[in-house]
């Protein structure tokens, strides 16, 4: 994991200190699973969401030694 330093407007942060209460977990728990949730539904983590990075027509998996090593 990774500390980080956030400013939050005061209803913001009001409204995490609520959710934290009522769900006793701590904010930046609350705000892990929120980023999880929103990273869910646009695919952000999906390995779909590099598909087609490096489409190449030319080179393909049974090409690679040709590619790495050129290997004809």
């Amino acid at each position: 994991m990774h500390r980080t330093q956030i400013l939050f407007e005061e209803k913001q942060y009001n409204y995490l200190k609520d959710i934290s209460k009522h769900q006793k977990k701590s904010i930046s728990r609350i705000l892990r699973e929120i980023l999880d949730s929103y990273a869910a539904k646009t695919g952000a983590f999906s390995i779909s969401a590099i598909e087609g990075v490096a489409e190449d027509r030319e080179a393909y998996g049974r090409d690679h030694d040709r590619w790495l090593y050129r290997k004809k």
